[in-house]
């Protein structure tokens, strides 16, 4: 089975100049937790979520609407093409620890749709013997929530300050 079997093909986009007000309502209005960030025609630099949206909203004190999508990403981009084995891009979720991968096409670098997580839970089937198991999402789950090791610098960041009005 490849990602394109099981990939979303309609998706919803922003660009690093986007404010985050703006984001926020695209998610919102698509029933979606990510837009890829495209530049350049269509070229992908990024991903942002909602919680992306949130954590920059909570930590820069600042309306969601003045702070620019590029401020809330870190530019890396894990992806892979439509004709992918679903295994593989499973695999790379896993190892990235990323439930959303876009899909560019491999002959032009243009986005092409994206895979989640829940594209692969609706398609998968029952039985060791599925294409595309219970058990495939279960393995990459785990890998996906595996707590990560922070680095120093951040351990010892202070917390954001709340203020009260």
């Amino acid at each position: 089975m490849k990602v394109q079997d099981v990939m979303t093909y309609n998706v919803q986009t922003c660009r690093p100049e986007t404010n985050l007000a703006d984001a926020a309502m695209r998610m919102w209005r698509n029933d979606c937790g990510v837009l890829p960030v495209i530049a350049d025609g269509q070229k992908v630099v990024g991903m942002i979520t909602d919680r992306d949206i949130c954590m920059a909203a909570a930590t820069k004190h600042r309306d969601p609407a003045n702070i620019r999508v590029r401020e809330a990403i870190c530019g890396k981009v894990y992806a892979c093409s439509p004709d992918t084995d679903i295994h593989e891009a499973l695999k790379i979720m896993q190892q990235k620890q990323v439930r959303r991968l876009p899909i560019i096409n491999a002959e032009d670098g243009r986005l092409a749709g994206i895979l989640s997580m829940n594209d692969v839970a609706l398609k998968a089937q029952g039985g060791r013997q599925a294409e595309l198991s219970a058990e495939d999402i279960e393995s990459t789950m785990r890998g996906i929530c595996a707590h990560r090791e922070l680095p120093l610098a951040k351990q010892m960041e202070p917390a954001p300050q709340m203020t009260t009005a």
